[in-house]
């Protein structure tokens, strides 16, 4: 058993000061206002861990490109120094065959319990050509049954998937979720009209709110509008005031409030290192300060990470603390049928981090083990 002194300690519900943190066998035991002197003293902010669902790479490497075990553990060091104790390691549109070797590598972390990855986000190949993004145009396709069969393993952890509904019917959007894979929506140019089918089918999320999406205008509502309108489903948003202006991301809060709407990362790999360029595909992806593009311009991901997320929620989107932190963790536990994460509560799972006063990282706990001791501040973008 450890105990800590929590000198602030932000629950989910409460900002709380001078408390004692008990952790043992990697649960929370006890949150309690009798701090000992032999308390190990925690001088900052104690949040809940960010949930990431959304993370394509870091550390300098890309899933898609290493689809193994050793990859998802670089991934989770790179981000875990930016407060990641859970993510779902998320594959881009690729080859059958890439998908098969993801999710083994998945099924090994997930078998061997390995800290932080808790399931695995399959985004595409089931999209719209003309919202693709950076998705290989040549492997969109339908949804066949070997790729039915992938998405319903049950080795993998949870498992999400992001669909183009004109792509994906509702009668397979309804035998998914039936199956226990989380659904959103995303990549698509569909009618407020088809989003809405596939809402009622059991899609519950919207993968990058206002990104590779049909958009809001006087007689065409588009998938925007379905996702800010309705109460049922949850929104990632990227919060690096690169993918959305921080006055969308505003709107977004004021109709979705924290519980809702989810801070994402859609990192590459060029999270938790200095890694400039990575090919992709027949071009390659170059960071320009915090942005990331193609050669012809296009956004392809983030160089973002979850500590940078909240601090522009908070000071650019005027979002309270306690919501933006909700936002990088209660939001995105519940979303992805995580209970155990996201507060830090008597019986949930001891994924605690350490913040200073500008937000930064100190430390992460995951299961009550510690990952890193460093302060991030200086490697975190602000």
């Amino acid at each position: 058993m450890r105990h800590y002194h929590a000198k602030q300690l932000f629950d989910g519900e409460h900002f709380l000061h001078d408390v004692r943190l008990s952790v043992s066998d990697g649960l929370i035991i006890g949150i309690s206002k009798q701090p000992q002197k032999t308390d190990e003293v925690l001088d900052g902010l104690v949040s809940a861990g960010y949930v990431d669902t959304q993370v394509n790479g870091g550390g300098g490497l890309l899933f898609n490109q290493q689809p193994q075990l050793s990859t998802l553990r670089t991934m989770l060091a790179a981000h875990s120094q930016f407060g990641t104790t859970a993510m779902l390691p998320t594959l881009i549109t690729d080859s059958l065959e890439v998908m098969q070797r993801a999710a083994d590598a998945v099924a090994e972390a997930v078998q061997l319990d390995e800290p932080g990855i808790v399931g695995v986000h399959f985004e595409g190949p089931h999209l719209s050509i003309a919202k693709r993004g950076i998705h290989a145009d040549t492997e969109i396709r339908s949804l066949s049954d070997a790729e039915l069969a992938l998405f319903c393993r049950q080795d993998l952890g949870k498992v999400m998937i992001t669909v183009a509904p004109e792509n994906v019917s509702p009668d397979l959007i309804r035998d998914l979720v039936k199956q226990g894979v989380v659904v959103a929506l995303g990549h698509s140019a569909a009618t407020v009209e088809t989003v809405l089918l596939a809402i009622e089918a059991g899609a519950s999320g919207f993968t990058h709110l206002f990104n590779a999406m049909s958009g809001l205008s006087a007689r065409d509502p588009g998938m925007i509008a379905a996702a800010l309108n309705d109460s049922r489903v949850y929104c990632g948003l990227i919060a690096d005031l690169i993918h959305v202006h921080p006055y969308n991301g505003r709107l977004a809060y004021r109709c979705k409030n924290w519980q809702r709407l989810m801070l994402v990362t859609d990192a590459m790999a060029h999270v938790g290192c200095d890694l400039d360029v990575l090919p992709w595909l027949d071009t390659q992806i170059t960071r320009h300060g915090n942005k990331l593009t193609l050669d012809n311009g296009t956004i392809a991901g983030s160089a973002l990470d979850m500590a940078s997320a909240v601090r522009n929620a908070h000071q650019h989107m005027h979002i309270e603390l306690g919501h933006a932190l909700n936002m990088a963790s209660l939001s995105p536990a519940a979303f992805a049928g995580l209970e155990q994460l996201g507060q830090l509560k008597v019986g949930k799972q001891a994924d605690f981090i350490l913040l200073d006063r500008q937000l930064s990282v100190v430390s992460s706990w995951i299961k009550g083990e510690q990952q890193m001791t460093q302060t991030a501040a200086a490697q975190s973008k602000g």
